[in-house]
């Protein structure tokens, strides 16, 4: 008697972006949500054209778009900005 055992493949590796790139998916029930959080990550950084597909059987969206973070603009150009350590020594005159 020999046991017939199903084995799963696994799914293949996702590509992963290039340095300095982002692949962003949003998933939502409304498109026209998925549509302003893909317009607001334009809004700061240099991205691809968004590409939608339907998203489970309740009719959400599913939106994809990759975002260039080597090229902030507006509020995350600001932020990456303040977030980076300072290159030179922030030595107090106080520490030794």
């Amino acid at each position: 008697m020999s046991s017939a055992r199903a084995t799963s493949t696994p799914a293949p590796p996702e590509p992963v972006p290039p340095a300095g790139r982002a692949d962003v998916r949003i998933v939502t029930a409304s498109p026209e949500t998925a549509r302003r959080v893909a317009e607001v990550l334009r809004h700061c950084f240099d991205s691809t054209e968004q590409r939608s597909y339907p998203a489970g059987r309740e009719g959400g969206t599913r939106l994809h778009l990759t975002v260039d973070t080597t090229h902030p603009s507006g509020p995350a150009r600001s932020w990456l900005a303040t977030s980076r350590a300072p290159a030179v020594d922030r030595t107090q005159h106080d520490e030794t």
